[in-house]
């Protein structure tokens, strides 16, 4: 695995993938929501047990205190299913109602079918179902190709799911990536409001629910640095693989570290002038709970203050795609997100893939 790679100044080029003032020819609400988690609670003492390592040292270094670890009947396909059962039963909708199923994930169910067909199996919904795989950032690349097809008029009712357990893919010896990650899943249930948003350069409406502005980048110079080497077409399982760990994940941290702050301020930076918007116009800021550590690096950067934003890292680790749809279950749940909030979330992880969106929460009236 390269331990180098070319620089990320491209970064900071506008790539103009959607204009500014730009809104949806409709509005989307939030009509449900849920999560599912293992039942097994790992904290950073438990791992200092077989690694070389302590409570301190993990806390310092990331901000993680435990996180959750699937056990038999908690891959990501039941984990899944749980949270869409829980986000459609709030929502009080029934399968038929359902248009459409995404599920985010980088570590599915099987390599075939498709989780999130596996997803609509289970839960009695025959409407299209696909996976898509932009690591950590997987969710906020769902929401926003659910969003776009319930704006154009292609659905109506969009189940929008991100779970991971990585903690399958992650090398229990390795003490760069055992004490990071946890296993998880959120879902949300996306409606078409009928409302008409706004088509004038301005700051959205608060009658206008829904995708506000966003920005989908990658950073190819990083594309090595975080990786699964084996299992997939190019390198496919064998003894020889599994002997020489491969089916584990590799990360060159300190380069992500590095790359992973530049890249979010910067996406953030521009998701915000997309949307006509600045820092203090932005309610909640919900970031991809990697590392308490980066979010503490991003947040000076992008104006946002640590008040403003959600995090629950110390609990539940690095959860990937399954991270930002927990968060804001979570702070549904407690009330504290509620109709108008103007939410900024950003994930970022393997690729180096980065995606940001700008969110206008709206319930069902």
């Amino acid at each position: 695995m390269s331990t180098t790679a070319p620089p990320i100044d491209h970064l900071a080029r506008d790539r103009g993938s959607l204009p500014s003032g730009v809104s949806m020819p409709t509005g989307v609400v939030v009509a449900g929501w849920g999560c599912a988690l293992p039942a097994l609670r790992v904290t950073n003492d438990d791992l200092a047990r077989s690694l070389d390592t302590s409570d301190a040292w993990i806390a310092e270094r990331t901000g993680i205190r435990e996180r959750r670890v699937s056990g038999a009947g908690e891959s990501t396909g039941p984990l899944a299913v749980a949270a869409s059962r829980a986000a459609l039963d709030r929502a009080g909708l029934a399968a038929t109602d359902v248009d459409v199923v995404a599920v985010a994930t980088s570590t599915p169910e099987r390599l075939i079918p498709a989780t999130a067909a596996i997803v609509a199996a289970e839960l009695g919904i025959t409407a299209g179902a696909f996976d898509l795989n932009a690591a950590c950032a997987g969710f906020v690349y769902g929401l926003t190709t659910a969003a776009a097809l319930i704006g154009q008029g292609l659905a109506r009712t969009a189940l929008v799911v991100g779970a991971d357990t990585l903690t399958r893919f992650t090398d229990p010896d390795d003490r760069g990536t055992a004490v990071l990650f946890g296993d998880a899943a959120g879902a949300l249930v996306l409606a078409g409001s009928g409302s008409s948003a706004s088509a004038h350069p301005g700051p959205p409406e608060p009658a206008a629910p829904g995708l506000v502005a966003c920005d989908l980048v990658g950073d190819p110079g990083g594309i090595d640095l975080l990786v699964v080497p084996a299992g997939g077409s190019a390198l496919p399982a064998s003894a020889d693989t599994v002997a020489a760990r491969e089916h584990y994940l590799q990360m060159d941290g300190r380069e992500v570290f590095r790359r992973a702050v530049r890249a979010v301020a910067i996406s953030v930076d521009r998701t915000l002038a997309r949307g006509r918007c600045t820092a203090d116009d932005v309610t909640w800021f919900v970031p991809h709970q990697a590392n308490a550590r980066i979010v503490d690096a991003v947040l000076p950067r992008i104006g946002v203050p640590p008040e403003r934003t959600v995090s629950n890292v110390e609990r539940f680790g690095n959860t990937s795609a399954a991270s930002i749809p927990l968060a804001l279950a979570e702070e549904a749940d407690s009330g504290r997100l509620g109709d108008g909030d103007l939410v900024l979330a950003c994930g970022f992880g393997a690729g180096l893939t980065v995606g940001t969106v700008l969110w206008r929460w709206g319930t069902p009236g």
